[in-house]
């Protein structure tokens, strides 16, 4: 076997001064787990664009290789429960923040981490969906476990072009639930609504300045992505029983509210984490999106790229511009 591979790493060239590559990476700088796979696409995610810029709340240490989502083929194994030649999922924990990640050709992890590939889904497919993919069903699990059902009424996704929100738009439509989208992008109002939105609304609509404690009840649940102002607005706007299931902070982290969603309307606010879901669930909600939760537009959702192509699609997403999910994919 091979003694390097071809990875995207990130290093530290000055204080503060970060420098990304696509170059050979020795196997035997691979941490000592159980498990050795051969990756063969990843996907792009904000936190990886974090990592591969210096963000040490991400990444403590450099040089480094990103990429919190791997999808590929067990080389070797120790762990009796993978052998060579199964087709494995690998998110969360802390691959790609100080685990070398799927923006190199092989990583090495814990038994633990890994899971099976499920029936109906290939790899490229269970890249495309990836930690937004997981973090979307994780958020609708929360919703339907509160009954929230379809027919209720609408549900709001937030921030609906991005990674999360596409992946919840589709998965919801899917399920026959009326997804009102938010988004600032209303340029893709015909591709939210082709991925399965009812309807497109400005996330001004969804950021309400006053002080007032309630407001009009809209939705029958909510999907949550961005944080801030929105998610105050969005609880305050949440009908009578209702659920908002939230993963995000792009708006900023405090949340400014009252007491009165949650005494007067019986709303829940369920948070979402994708990094540390109990193995049991997850392998559940991996085995709903190979089945009936799988999205029914993974094509328009996805877009493949290179590790060459990595750069360009890292300033892309930090600069808010990403619609949709970029799959990694690994030559050979």
């Amino acid at each position: 076997m091979t003694d390097t591979f071809k990875a995207l790493v990130v290093e530290e060239t000055a204080e503060d001064t970060f420098r990304r590559s696509v170059k050979q990476w020795p196997l035997d700088r691979l941490p000592d787990h159980e498990v050795l796979v051969r990756v063969h696409y990843s996907s792009l995610n904000y936190k990886d664009a974090l990592s591969a810029s210096g963000n040490k709340g991400v990444t403590q240490e450099y040089p480094h290789i990103p990429g919190i989502d791997a999808a590929g083929i067990v080389k070797e194994s120790k762990d009796g429960r993978f052998q060579a030649g199964d087709k494995v999922i690998v998110t969360s924990y802390d691959l790609g923040q100080n685990t070398p990640g799927g923006f190199g050709r092989f990583i090495r992890v814990p038994g633990d981490w890994v899971v099976p590939l499920p029936v109906g889904l290939r790899l490229f497919e269970s890249m495309a969906l990836g930690t937004a993919g997981l973090t979307a069903a994780i958020g609708i699990h929360h919703l339907r476990r509160h009954e929230v059902e379809a027919g209720g009424g609408p549900l709001l996704v937030t921030g609906a072009t991005g990674g999360v929100g596409t992946m919840a738009v589709s998965i919801l439509a899917k399920l026959d639930y009326e997804v009102v989208a938010a988004t600032g992008k209303t340029e893709q109002e015909s591709f939210m609504k082709e991925i399965g939105a009812t309807s497109v609304i400005h996330r001004d609509e969804v950021q309400d300045r006053s002080s007032k404690p309630l407001l009009g009840s809209r939705w029958s649940g909510v999907i949550e992505t961005v944080g801030g102002r929105m998610l105050d607005t969005a609880l305050r706007q949440t009908q009578p029983n209702g659920t908002v299931a939230c993963c995000g902070n792009v708006l900023g982290h405090q949340l400014q509210t009252s007491v009165y969603p949650f005494i007067l309307r019986g709303v829940t606010l369920s948070g979402i984490d994708s990094g540390h879901c109990p193995m049991k669930l997850r392998r559940q909600l991996w085995k709903r999106l190979g089945a009936s939760w799988k999205p029914g537009h993974l094509p328009e959702i996805s877009r493949s790229c290179s590790l060459e192509e990595l750069n360009s699609e890292i300033d892309l997403i930090l600069e808010g511009g990403q619609v949709g999910r970029v799959v990694v994919e690994h030559e050979g």
